[in-house]
C-alpha cells in the first residue's frame, strides 16, 4: 500500500475523490486502506473468493471456459463505482483507475504472458454520444503506469451497432447476445494468430462480454485470452 501511495504525483493540494478530506492524494492513505485492499479472487471469474477457497462455486463446477484468467482490482460498489461513473464522464479520471490497477494481485505475471492488449469496444453511437472509449483510456493510462507493457490496439476488437444494450438483458440472454454485439476485424488474422491477447475493461458484470470476446478471439487465431477489468460486480447477497 505504502508503494502505492509514492506514485500519486503530488503537483498540489487537492481534496480526496473518496472521502473529500483535503489536502490529500488523490485517494488519500485512510481511504486506500478501507476501500482499496486487494482481496484475494477466482481466477476464472475474479470474484471475491471466501477464505480457503481457490476458485468460486460456479467456476469450479463449470470447468474451464474460453477466459485462461481474469483478475480485477475492486468490487463495482461503494466507493469503486463512482469513480468508474466519473471515468465515464472524463477520460481524466482514467490514470487514477490505472494507478490503483497496477497493484492488482497477479498483474505482473500476467502481463508477462500477454502478446497483445485489447480495450473492449463501445458501439459506434455511444461512442460518439461519449466521445471516447473508457476502456481504451484505462488501457492506455495503465500502459504509462508499466515498463515494457506488452502492446495495444484498439480495433481489432470491434462492438456492432444493432446489437442490444448487455443491462437490459437478463442473465441467460447476455452471452448469446454479446456474440453477436462483437465481431474481430477481418483482417486482423494475422495480428490474432498465436498470440496471447489481454481484454482491458472497466467493469465486468456477469462476464457474458469478456467471456463472449475471448470465444471469438479464440475462434479467429488468438493461442489464448484473458482479462483485466478495474471493477467486477460482487456475487449477490442472500438475505
Amino acid at each position: 500500500m505504502k508503494d502505492l501511495l509514492r506514485r500519486w504525483l503530488p503537483a498540489w493540494p487537492a481534496s480526496c475523490a473518496i472521502c473529500a478530506g483535503w489536502p490529500a492524494r488523490p485517494i488519500c492513505q485512510a481511504c486506500l486502506e478501507r476501500h482499496g485492499r486487494p482481496l484475494p479472487r477466482c481466477p476464472g471469474c475474479a470474484l471475491a473468493l471466501a477464505p480457503g477457497l481457490e476458485r468460486c462455486t460456479r467456476c469450479a463446477e463449470a470447468g474451464p471456459g474460453p477466459l485462461q484468467q481474469c483478475l480485477a482490482r475492486v468490487d463495482y460498489a461503494h466507493p469503486w463505482s463512482a469513480l468508474v461513473a466519473r471515468l465515464k464522464r472524463d477520460p481524466a479520471w482514467a490514470p487514477l483507475l490505472a494507478r490503483l490497477l497496477v497493484d492488482a494481485p497477479g498483474l505482473p505475471a500476467l502481463l508477462q504472458a500477454t502478446d497483445l492488449m485489447l480495450p473492449i469496444p463501445l458501439s459506434p453511437d455511444k461512442l460518439r454520444a461519449r466521445g471516447y472509449n473508457q476502456a481504451w483510456e484505462l488501457t492506455k493510462a495503465l500502459r504509462r503506469q508499466l515498463r515494457d507493457a506488452p502492446p495495444a490496439l484498439p480495433g481489432l476488437l470491434q462492438r456492432q451497432p444493432q446489437a442490444a444494450t448487455q443491462h437490459e438483458l437478463a442473465r441467460e440472454q447476455r452471452f448469446d447476445n454479446a456474440l453477436q454485439a462483437y465481431a474481430v476485424d477481418t483482417a486482423a488474422g494475422p495480428r490474432l494468430r498465436g498470440r496471447r491477447i489481454l481484454l482491458v475493461d472497466d467493469v465486468m458484470t456477469t462476464g457474458a462480454t469478456l467471456q463472449s470476446a475471448a470465444s471469438l478471439l479464440l475462434a479467429a487465431g488468438a493461442a489464448q485470452v484473458s482479462a483485466l477489468v478495474f471493477a467486477r460486480t460482487p456475487a449477490p447477497t442472500l438475505d
